[in-house]
């Protein structure tokens, strides 16, 4: 997007490094370093931190450098139950409030996503459905929780990447999307909340299971 500010871009960036393990958790995130290899004054990217750091990747310490999040499998469930909440109820009121417009719109978002999968990088496609779920949040008309709701699918981001990264899920994801299309443009809010709810089951044991792996793997 070409109207991001100098500090989303490079929070962009590092967001990138962070969920594909250029940054590995612990990693120290040290503004003048960081600043020269990017060729940023340290300003900007201490605000690029200050996103991060809100969105839950990154933690920041007094008087030390910042260090990539290593959250818990617990921590990350945690935030899983109020994302499913936020998405339940805006997914409810995008039934309700959603223009025809909006519908239209996110239906070629949707049609987009199933035309470049495995054709675009992991990244990019990882990054074009977060903003899907992202779409129909805020086209619920709630600006306060459509915000709120893209702050919770910001801090689940790396556990979200790295289990749909673990095992092929891309069917499974394309399946369900098109589920959740369906009972948006009927505006059938039932078949909306049961759709969500599936794929964000489906998500927690993707999560689940990567943990697991790595807890075997100590």
């Amino acid at each position: 997007m070409t109207d991001k500010t100098l500090p989303e871009k490079i929070a962009d960036k590092l967001r990138r490094d962070i969920i594909q393990g250029g940054l590995e958790p612990g990693h120290q995130i040290k503004e003048r370093d960081h600043a020269q290899e990017l060729d940023v004054s340290r300003t900007p990217m201490r605000e690029a931190i200050r996103i991060l750091a809100k969105e839950g990747l990154v933690i920041l310490r007094p008087s030390r450098s910042p260090i990539v999040a290593n959250p818990s499998f617990e921590e990350i469930s945690d935030v899983v139950e109020v994302l499913t909440a936020l998405e339940l109820r805006s997914g409810a009121l995008a039934c309700r409030n959603a223009t025809q417009e909006d519908i239209e719109r996110i239906q070629a978002m949707h049609d987009h996503i199933a035309e470049v999968q495995g054709n675009i990088g992991r990244v990019d496609f990882f990054e074009l459905d977060m903003e899907f779920h992202m779409a129909i949040a805020a086209s619920c008309k709630n600006a306060i929780l459509a915000e709120t709701h893209s702050a919770f699918v910001r801090r689940l981001w790396r556990a979200r990447y790295l289990s749909a990264t673990r095992k092929d899920s891309s069917a499974r994801v394309k399946r369900q999307h098109g589920a959740i299309m369906e009972a948006f443009r009927a505006r059938d809010e039932a078949a909306m909340e049961r759709e969500i709810n599936a794929h964000l089951d489906a998500l927690v044991e993707n999560i689940r299971d990567k943990y697991a792996s790595e807890a075997d793997a100590v």
